[in-house]
């Protein structure tokens, strides 16, 4: 198996090297022979689109067609020739992270980072750190620059919001964890629940609930999450693959890779960062997590 993909890696090379070259020896071509071969380029480029297009459309309309049409994508000749066609496009999550990249070594070089959250419709929440998050000239100025980067580099994102940085861990070791003191609530003071409340945190379930190797979904508020345990450190998400949207309650958990993988098209994330191990760019959404006690809380939204 390992040969044929390599094989087909390099058969891929070097016709995307023939490609180049064709297009590079055509620059020199006379003008009038030139126009000719943009117009036999370009509708022979509309007439595989159209074709492409039709199948892509066929495959989608059945349940079994789209299952076979995302094997297909994991293919990189067809991955590719999709690309080509502007067939397929980048999640904008993926193009978002893609930018906050490009744009860090400017924001730590002046004692800032910025984490991106989540996409929400046309609006991308971040979180900003060090010089970045505050109320001074500089910080106003990188928050600025975050915002024209990523409506400029994301065609779906058209403006930007800036989330609290405290707390909003998404990960917790278990370990830190310590019994309650006995005649205390689990849950924490009333106090400490009352500011949680108010706050948009949400109570959920004890810890022991969620033992290592194992999910268990939620819901907070109007959102289903999933709380994932692995390896003894608790993770919480939004309750759906970024394949197909489709719910991970009965997902796998290898405690010791440290792995969720979706049960409906084995779809595999790494359980600390969400981030899809089978298909680089898809990304599950984390949500802020919270214990206080011995239960879980979580802020859905956040």
């Amino acid at each position: 198996m390992t040969d044929q993909l390599e094989l087909q890696s390099t058969e891929l090379e070097s016709l995307a090297e023939r490609l180049d070259t064709a297009m590079s020896d055509a620059d020199g071509l006379a003008a009038d022979a030139r126009a000719v071969f943009d117009a036999a380029v370009e509708s022979l480029g509309a007439l595989h689109k159209q074709g492409l297009t039709t199948i892509i459309r066929t495959l989608r309309a059945d349940a079994r067609g789209k299952e076979l049409l995302f094997a297909l994508v994991d293919d990189p000749t067809v991955r590719m020739l999709f690309a080509m066609h502007g067939l397929i496009r980048q999640p904008p999550e993926a193009l978002a992270r893609r930018v906050l990249d490009r744009i860090r070594p400017g924001l730590q070089g002046h004692g800032g980072d910025v984490e991106l959250s989540h996409i929400d419709g046309s609006v991308a929440f971040v979180r900003l750190t060090g010089a970045c998050n505050g109320c001074s000239m500089a910080a106003v100025t990188m928050r600025d620059s975050v915002e024209s980067a990523l409506t400029a580099g994301v065609p779906e994102i058209t403006s930007v919001e800036v989330l609290p940085n405290e707390p909003a861990p998404a990960f917790i070791p278990l370990t830190s964890l310590r019994a309650p003191a006995r005649g205390h609530d689990s849950g924490g003071s009333a106090d400490q629940t009352a500011e949680l409340t108010a706050a948009g945190w949400l109570r959920t379930l004890p810890v022991a609930d969620v033992p290592v190797g194992t999910l268990r979904a939620v819901t907070a508020g109007a959102e289903d999450l999933v709380l994932v345990n692995a390896g003894g450190r608790l993770a919480a998400y939004v309750n759906a693959c970024a394949h197909l949207g489709l719910p991970l309650d009965d997902a796998e958990v290898d405690a010791d890779a440290g792995t969720l993988t979706c049960p409906w098209h084995g779809f595999c994330y790494d359980a600390t960062t969400g981030e899809c191990t089978s298909m680089p760019g898809a990304q599950l959404r984390s949500v802020p997590l919270r214990i206080v006690g011995a239960d879980a809380w979580l802020r859905p939204g956040g």
